[in-house]
């Protein structure tokens, strides 16, 4: 089911200035803009409280409490737990579970690279490739793991990657080396993490780097403090999400980041392949 960001994004063409306005709130601090009484966002947008209820319409819900309905349904399902999910598991026959799911991931895979803009991934690159820029990388309980990926491959094409801690008590010492032209990667899907949120509101006001948040459809609460949300199918029809979607996207940006000034990637490359205490027997891992 598609969620109201992207029914909001989907009709953006057909909305008038005013109701553009109101739309642009509502991305800007999804879902909560949404969530505050019409009277509130009448008075952050400047528009009139009929204005907002003409635009909900015009994107499909029956009125603004079908609207916020629709909102707290989307953060109820973020919250959906392994065993919320298993009520409504349909993972197919034991005898063929295995090609059906491999063909349940293709497609979300598929929606993945349609609905993730091209632009939206260069940009991410350029920032990744930027060898003036140091990268932080941090994940939640499960995407840490994402994060770990990404930051080891990072590290053998250029310099200046950092990988937090696990320990809460060390991430200080990398806040403080936060630039604002640094980048800041955090992993977090559902069931999203307090914790994280509060690191990337304290990074955001008190560093100011480029903040990158790896999402689902439902947004980690991190959105409202990052500069690029990346929205990434995770359903698989089980009572576990899938993770994919997000090793394909890592994957696609770790290829990239290394062929944007591959000579350097090399020799960065080959110079740490001659460090190493058991060298590779062959040219490659």
């Amino acid at each position: 089911m598609a969620t109201v960001r992207d029914i909001v994004r989907r009709d953006g063409t057909k909305l008038t200035a005013s109701e553009r306005k109101i739309a642009s709130a509502i991305l800007a601090d999804y879902p909560f803009a949404g969530l505050q009484t019409i009277q509130e966002l009448a008075a952050q947008t400047g528009v009139s409280a009929p204005s907002i209820t003409r635009f909900v319409s015009k994107v499909g819900f029956g009125g603004y409490q079908e609207f916020q309905r629709q909102l707290i349904g989307e953060l109820r399902e973020g919250q959906r737990s392994p065993l919320d999910l298993m009520a409504s598991e349909h993972s197919g026959q034991d005898e063929s579970f295995l090609g059906d799911y491999a063909k349940r991931i293709a497609e979300q895979v598929a929606e993945m690279a349609s609905s993730v803009p091209q632009d939206q991934f260069n940009s991410i690159l350029r920032l990744l490739a930027d060898p003036s820029r140091s990268v932080f990388l941090l994940g939640g309980r499960i995407s840490d793991s994402i994060a770990t990926f990404l930051s080891v491959h990072l590290r053998q094409i250029r310099p200046n990657i950092y990988h937090l801690a696990g320990n809460q008590e060390r991430w200080p010492d990398d806040i403080l080396r936060m630039r604002k032209r640094d980048v800041f990667v955090l992993f977090d899907f559902r069931r999203y993490q307090p914790d994280l949120e509060r690191l990337a509101a304290t990074v955001a006001s008190r560093r100011n780097p480029t903040i990158i948040l790896i999402t689902d459809k439902w947004m980690s609460p991190i959105a409202r403090h990052s500069d690029l949300v990346v929205a990434l199918p995770i359903e698989s029809g089980t009572a576990w999400d899938t993770v994919a979607c997000a090793i394909a996207f890592v994957e696609a940006l770790i290829v990239k980041v290394s062929e944007v000034n591959w000579p350097e990637t090399r020799k960065r490359i080959e110079a740490w392949d001659s460090l190493r205490l058991s060298p590779p027997s062959g040219s490659q891992e």
